[in-house]
């Protein structure tokens, strides 16, 4: 087992909770599990930031280990703390496609999970947003079912998740959307309904399924298009996860 080389003249919380992050990103599972033992019931330790803002709970979803999450969360560990880019550790689960992060996060986090399903990261994406991005239609499901507003617009542009699965070109998802409700009528800051945005596109079923629904003067092609209507995909995609728990102070630790 690789055990970190503690860094002299830093606080005990920071020695061990950089111990807790290294446990947690080499999947020791029962050191993790004895460190959030043994540290009972200190929300200070449980919550403890990387350079990166990351909680451990961020690093157990980063690294697919539901376990620990649950077990931190039945300990005391804060879900809604956010880290550098903006990211609760649900934001993350659905980012990655988790199934189980979420179905965790969101049993031992009910009385946080309307904030949870409504908070925006940096980029303005709630948790809907990412699992949509990414085509999780399961995920996006499962938030739908718990409260999750199908009709929240993202704070730069005004896009809702329907908008971004006309852009995406995801048929699936689009139906999905509409199962449960989702505004066709709902236009983003530049104007466009989810039917604008289909024309010129090449899935012609998506644009007979919103047609149907859309009112007169948001079928209407607007007069300029000057500006481009969506983003492409690449632009969608949130930057690499990354944890630092290996370098302290500009030092590698070693093992």
């Amino acid at each position: 087992m690789c055990l970190p080389v503690l860094i002299t003249g830093f606080s005990p919380l920071f020695n061990f909770g950089r111990f807790l992050h290294l446990a947690i990103i080499h999947e020791e599972k029962s050191l993790s599990l004895e460190i959030i033992r043994q540290a009972g019931r200190d929300t200070a330790f449980l919550n403890f930031q990387n350079n990166l803002n990351q909680t451990p709970l961020h690093l157990a979803v980063i690294t697919d280990q539901p376990e620990i999450a649950e077990t931190l969360l039945k300990a005391g560990c804060d879900a809604e703390i956010r880290d550098f880019r903006g990211n609760t550790p649900l934001h993350i689960a659905c980012e990655q496609g988790s199934l189980r992060g979420v179905g965790v996060l969101t049993q031992y986090c009910q009385k946080q999970v309307h904030s949870l399903l409504q908070s925006s990261n940096y980029n303005g994406h709630t948790c809907l947003h990412l699992a949509s991005i990414q085509g999780y239609l399961a995920i996006v499901e499962q938030l739908l079912s718990l409260g999750a507003d199908v009709n929240a617009q993202e704070p730069c542009n005004g896009r809702t998740a329907l908008h971004l699965a006309v852009d995406l070109q995801n048929q699936e998802l689009v139906s999905l959307l509409l199962k449960h409700g989702a505004d066709v009528n709902k236009v983003n800051y530049q104007g466009y309904s989810p039917y604008q945005l289909t024309w010129g596109r090449s899935n012609f079923f998506i644009q007979e399924q919103l047609r149907q629904f859309t009112t007169v003067e948001l079928q209407m092609l607007p007069e300029s298009e000057d500006e481009e209507s969506c983003e492409s995909e690449s632009e969608f995609t949130e930057d690499e996860l990354l944890y630092d728990d290996c370098v302290i102070g500009g030092r590698h630790v070693s093992c």
